[in-house]
């Protein structure tokens, strides 16, 4: 009893830096979002309680549903070819069991900071001057400049799948390198291909990892700003206009801070649904391998 006793006290205290942590700057903000989407708060007033008037106004606003829809293309676009490419890139390295070095190489379009990524991917495009612009047109390949509105978002698309790929791909290689060796032999003495053991061992088999993947993905892509706000020099065109920088542009560039909060709670309740509804339906709580 007292050794479970020093236990409770060892936790709480390696916890208690982290937990201070997340309530000074995760939970109080939030609950001050929350009242703040609720006020008439301008930043140049005094927060005045103004009850629902926020979340009516947002109903009617024709731009919050035109930057959840851009956001909405965006994750799922990025959603699909992060997945599909990161699965095939863990396979790969599963089956060739890359070194080391090589595994990490992958990691380093992921640790550079997107304010960084932005301005690189911005000079390489760039109508005038862009040398990846330039080699494109070279090859017959027009148009793929930030401000062409029919390009904006995809090439947005790419320069994120393009980041984060190396991080996800060895997420999904971790969970691949829990599945035992001896189911795979086992397939392998059956007759079943890579392609099938992959489709009916590997894939079954991580579904918790998987699930953890396409969540934190779903989020973080709805979460999409910084390549926005900096590649498009702090004015982009209306097809990227995403709903973080919605926000953004409420809160900071017209002072509406109340209104910006409320389109924000929008955005976690809808972020919170969305989860539910990926971790429910992948059962992310069991795990074939248990």
């Amino acid at each position: 009893m007292i050794r479970r006793r020093s236990d409770v006290w060892t936790a709480a205290l390696l916890l208690g830096p982290a937990l201070a942590g997340f309530a000074v700057f995760y939970v109080s903000p939030t609950l001050r979002g929350a009242y703040y989407a609720t006020t008439d708060f301008t930043l140049l007033n005094e927060p005045a309680f103004v009850g629902a008037d926020n979340f009516r106004a947002l109903l009617a606003d024709e731009q919050v549903w035109t930057s959840l829809r851009i956001t909405a293309v965006f994750a799922v676009a990025n959603l699909v070819l992060m997945l599909v490419l990161a699965l095939g890139l863990a396979a790969l390295m599963q089956r060739l069991r890359l070194r080391t070095w090589v595994r990490s190489l992958l990691l380093l379009p992921w640790l550079v900071p997107n304010v960084a990524i932005a301005l690189i991917w911005g000079w390489l495009l760039d109508a005038n001057v862009g040398y990846l612009k330039n080699l494109l047109d070279a090859v017959g390949i027009t148009g793929v400049t930030f401000f062409n509105p029919d390009a904006a978002l995809w090439i947005v698309v790419v320069i994120s799948v393009w980041s984060g790929l190396g991080y996800t791909a060895l997420l999904l290689y971790a969970g691949m390198l829990q599945v035992p060796a001896e189911l795979y032999e086992a397939g392998a003495l059956d007759g079943a291909g890579e392609t099938r053991m992959f489709f009916r061992l590997t894939l079954p088999l991580i579904r918790p990892v998987l699930a953890l993947v396409l969540v934190v993905s779903l989020i973080g892509s709805f979460q999409v700003f910084d390549l926005v706000q900096v590649g498009y020099g702090n004015n982009p065109i209306p097809e990227v206009r995403v709903i973080y920088y919605y926000i953004y542009q409420q809160a900071f560039s017209f002072y509406k801070m109340g209104y910006a909060s409320a389109v924000a709670v929008l955005l976690v309740v809808l972020l919170g649904a969305l989860t539910y509804v990926q971790l429910r339906l992948m059962r992310a709580d069991r795990s074939d391998l248990a």
